[in-house]
């Protein structure tokens, strides 16, 4: 389901370029609920978001309103299933600008330790991200565009931040 943006959304990008992160992969862990319990100064400085900000935080904390309830869905239904999800995410940093990434998500047991298929021994997950080609970036907005308007003409009420997000797209 998706939430209400915590912060205003802007038509900006920014990119991995102007952080001066171009070679970083940004990384996160979370609990078995998406709560973070871990993001690295290269996650922190692209979000725009403190440590403090961050950890006991739900990672929809930057959630792009763009983006379609079923990326999610098919990804929690992954990851919690004990496999490996990789695909590309619109995220909205705290300053209301947007940033595009490739992440790869995997199960990890209470150790830390990447575990696959079995969903009984998760604790949490880790993600990594790295920037996408803007060939990619192209094709993933046109269908996530696509999706998410076809979302939101299907609910029978929207509420006044989905309708803003529906005039957008």
């Amino acid at each position: 389901m998706a939430v209400k943006p915590n912060v205003e959304p802007l038509d900006i990008e920014a990119t991995f370029e102007e952080e001066g992160l171009d070679a970083r992969a940004l990384i996160t862990r979370t609990d078995k609920k998406g709560i973070i319990t871990f993001a690295s100064k290269a996650y922190r400085d692209m979000t725009k978001y403190s440590k403090d900000e961050l950890i006991g935080k739900p990672h929809s904390i930057v959630r792009h309103p763009l983006m379609p309830e079923a990326a999610f869905k098919e990804m929690w239904d992954t990851i919690l299933s004990g496999e490996h999800w990789e695909g590309l995410v619109r995220n909205l940093r705290k300053d209301g600008k947007y940033y595009w990434v490739i992440v790869q998500i995997d199960p990890i047991n209470e150790n830390g330790e990447i575990i696959y298929n079995q969903p009984d021994k998760i604790a949490g997950f880790v993600a990594v991200r790295r920037e996408p080609s803007r060939e990619e970036v192209r094709q993933a907005d046109m269908l996530y565009r696509k999706m998410r308007k076809a979302e939101l003409l299907a609910k029978e009420k929207l509420k006044p931040w989905e309708e803003e997000v529906l005039n957008q797209l």
